[in-house]
Parts: C-alpha cells; sequence; structure tokens
C-alpha cells in the first residue's frame, strides 16, 4: 500500500549464518548476472528522481539534457504484447519535472508501458482510477510517477504518504499521532485485491476516514473480485476504469505439468536443475517448515540456495531478498509470502514444488517469472491429490498447462542478449 514522504534511513547490516535464509552447497554455480534493470522496479528505482540535480548539474535553458544522463545498457531482450503494443507516447509527452525525467531514463525505461500510457495522465489529472493489468508489466511505474510528480518539496506535511507498513500498522501510527494525514491528497493501493479482502478491508476503510475528503483513490491489481466492486462503489467518485486484461494468463511463460509422487519430487527438482538453463530460480512451498527442508536438501545436492518465509525475522528477509535480487544466488526457496509486488528480472524459471490450491495464487506465482514482457518457464510437481485442483486452475484461467516434455526448447524462456555491435550472442 502506497500512502507518504519518509526519512532517510541508514543501511542495515548483519552477519549471515545458516539460521538467516542462506545455505550454501558444496558447488557453487556460476556467478548470475543480474539482468538490466528494467520497468516495474518500484519506488527504489525512483528514489532520487524527487531530489535535486547532483554535483552542480542545474539545468540551464537551452541545455541538452539527455546528453548527461548515465544510462544503463540497452536491454534487447524479446518483449511480448503485454508491454509492447503501445500507441507510441514518450515519458516526455506528460509534462513531468526534469529530474523526475531524469530519474525514469536513467534507471533503464525508454518509453512507457500500456499500462503506464492509461494511468499516467488520469492520475495526473488527480481522478480516481481502477486499473487492472498482468503482474510485470508496469504498474508500479503507472502509480509512482505522478505520485512522485505532484509531490511538492516545499510543503512540510504528509502528501501522498509513502509507507510501507501492514495496514494495521499504518492505522496504529495515525491514531497515535505519529503520522498525520488529515492532509493527504492521494493513496494508492497496489495489489488491492489483497488489501481489499476480507481480512483487511475494514482497516483500509478506517485509514481513509482520517484523510482529506477530497483525496484521491487508486486502485491497481492483476484481479478485481467482488469485494473491490463493493469497496469502488463506496469510496471512488466517478474512477477512470482501466482493464489491459481479457483473460488472466501471462503472456511468454510456457507451463509444464511433471506429474510425481511425494517422495519422487526431490529426485524430479534434482533432473530440473541438471536439464535446465536457469539464470535464477524461485521455488515454492506450501508451508515454511517445508521451505528449510527443502533448502536443506537442494544444499546437500551440491546447489547454493537461499530460502525465504514469514516466520524470519525481517532482518534476515530483506538480506534474502537484497543478495538474490543481486545474483549472489541461483535458487530460492519460499512461500506465498514472495508472490506479490516481488520483482527480479534475472528469474526466468518458477518451480511450484508444491502445488497451489487457487488460481490466484498459482498466477501470482508463475508471474514472478517472465517480468515486464520477459521469456519465463513454469513447471508444476503434480502428485494424485493436486489434480483436481490443476484442472480447476486450467479452467478458471483458461489455460493449457501441459505434460513435461524429454526436452524444453531453450528459446521458451532462454532470452539472447545481443551486443551493440551486433556480432556477438551470449546466453542470458
Amino acid at each position: 500500500m502506497a500512502t507518504a514522504r519518509t526519512e532517510n534511513v541508514g543501511p542495515m547490516v548483519m552477519g549471515l549464518n545458516k539460521q538467516n535464509g542462506q545455505l550454501r552447497g558444496q558447488n557453487k554455480p556460476p556467478a548470475v548476472q543480474p539482468a538490466p534493470q528494467s520497468q516495474g522496479k518500484g519506488l527504489g528505482a525512483l528514489q532520487k528522481a524527487g531530489g535535486a540535480p547532483q554535483d552542480g548539474g542545474g539545468i540551464k535553458f537551452g541545455d541538452d539534457w539527455k546528453k548527461s544522463l548515465l544510462l544503463p545498457p540497452k536491454d534487447n531482450r524479446v518483449k511480448t504484447s503485454d508491454v509492447t503494443a503501445t500507441k507510441g507516447n514518450e515519458f516526455e509527452d506528460y509534462c513531468l519535472k526534469r529530474e523526475l525525467l531524469m530519474g525514469i531514463f536513467e534507471m533503464g525505461w525508454e518509453k512507457p508501458s500500456p499500462i503506464q500510457e492509461e494511468s499516467i495522465p488520469i492520475a495526473l489529472s488527480g481522478r480516481d482510477i481502477l486499473a487492472r493489468a498482468k503482474n510485470g508489466t508496469g504498474k508500479s511505474g503507472a502509480y509512482l510517477i505522478p505520485l512522485l510528480e505532484r509531490i511538492d518539496l516545499k510543503k512540510d506535511h504528509i502528501q501522498v504518504h509513502v509507507v510501507i507498513a501492514t495496514p494495521g500498522r499504518i492505522l496504529d501510527l495515525i491514531k497515535k499521532g505519529v503520522a498525520k494525514v488529515d492532509r493527504v491528497q492521494m493513496i494508492v493501493m497496489d495489489e488491492a485485491d489483497k488489501l481489499l479482502s476480507q481480512d483487511f478491508v475494514v482497516l483500509i476503510e478506517d485509514i481513509i476516514s482520517f484523510l482529506a475528503k477530497n483525496r484521491q483513490i487508486l486502485l491497481y491489481s492483476a484481479t478485481f473480485p467482488i469485494s473491490v466492486q463493493k469497496f469502488m462503489a463506496k469510496h471512488l467518485q466517478k474512477p477512470y476504469e482501466i482493464n489491459l486484461m481479457e483473460e488472466l494468463t501471462l503472456k511468454g511463460i510456457t507451463q509444464f505439468y511433471a506429474y510425481v509422487t511425494e517422495r519422487q519430487k526431490v529426485h524430479c527438482l534434482n533432473t530440473l536443475f541438471s536439464r535446465l538453463q536457469i539464470n535464477q530460480s524461485i521455488i515454492f512451498c506450501n508451508s515454511t517448515q517445508r521451505v528449510e527442508l527443502l533448502a536443506k536438501k537442494i544444499t546437500q545436492l551440491g546447489y547454493s540456495c537461499f530460502y525465504i518465509h514469514a516466520k524470519m525475522m525481517q532482518e534476515y528477509r530483506n538480506r534474502v531478498f537484497h543478495d538474490f535480487r543481486n545474483g549472489l544466488c541461483r535458487n530460492l526457496v519460499c512461500t506465498d509470502l514472495f508472490t506479490r509486488g516481488i520483482d527480479i528480472q534475472a528469474v526466468n524459471v518458477v518451480i511450484n514444488f508444491d502445488f497451489p490450491k487457487n488460481a490466484e495464487t498459482y498466477l501470482h506465482r508463475i508471474g514472478r517469472s517472465g517480468r515486464f514482457g520477459h521469456l519465463g518457464l513454469a513447471i508444476n510437481l503434480i502428485t494424485s491429490e493436486d489434480r483436481f485442483n490443476l484442472k480447476a486452475i486450467e479452467e478458471q484461467l483458461v489455460t493449457d498447462i501441459k505434460p513435461i516434455p524429454s526436452s524444453i526448447d531453450k528459446s521458451l524462456y532462454v532470452a539472447e542478449y545481443h551486443s551493440s555491435a551486433g556480432d556477438e550472442n551470449r546466453p542470458f
């Protein structure tokens, strides 16, 4: 949930041990090369955009400011129509602050994605939005860019209130007077289907009651159950509706299943490791206990892996996520804690070691690969008890999860990079 400006926080440093989610096997795999950072990275990607130009690089009239940009390597991977089917708009078309534009381009964000084209001008106009778009297509940028544009650094009060916390914690800060939100003009709810579920909707409505009456509400999600519709009717004023999802499935992600017994799962996983060209993989289990047991098994097989789950201390979860994102390990075992709002573009393989119970969880899990329209692979280990859930999920998502072939075509999930001179190819 995005709702305030916060003070800068220093870096967190901690020791590493077997208990903090980082296990290392005997045979360390080759170092992972993280993908060039692209769209959908979230608030951290644009943090500096709200600040002043650096090192006296003030912009003078007539300056060719683009010449001074420090641009990352160009991302030449193949992308699906989820992010390429645009109207041809440019970020400069939205009359954004120069510093914000510089931050956008220096993160490698070249052109707006479809959800950003639809959302940014409407959000800047102050109108409420209900936006539905697939995971990994740039939803974060769709609201962060107008959010940063509308913040007035000269005003010393919470304007769009960027807090990273559970709704209960935010409400507690408000009631204690720590977070004064009476002048907040914008509230953004990412993963709105979760925030407006039965578990949180009462807290969200309580938070909204403390905001200015003319506040703007932006809702973003891949799925919108009936609970969201009820909230929209009650709290949104003539919202602008954006729907870029005719179906729930993700383009660019190839899905297979392997029919196994419970005792065969680890052997099957070992076989996948030996045959697939994995850049980075995320492996999902249905319980915290199974996460730790599987992580231990993987290290015994000789592979390095990290693990993460909700029962770990937050500081350890932060370190695991940071190090995995930076490519220090090839495999991550986790629970569904890791299914939402996580953007690691180097992940090209997702393995459901334990098959999920519902279509929504399945959709968010496989969405961790194939970020921002790139290619990805989803492998599901299916036991006899899972076959009914498999059929139900196929029907609900209108998709076909096929039996795994003896050999998987690498072009389905391994992107090829081309040098700028065009004379060299190397696998991602």
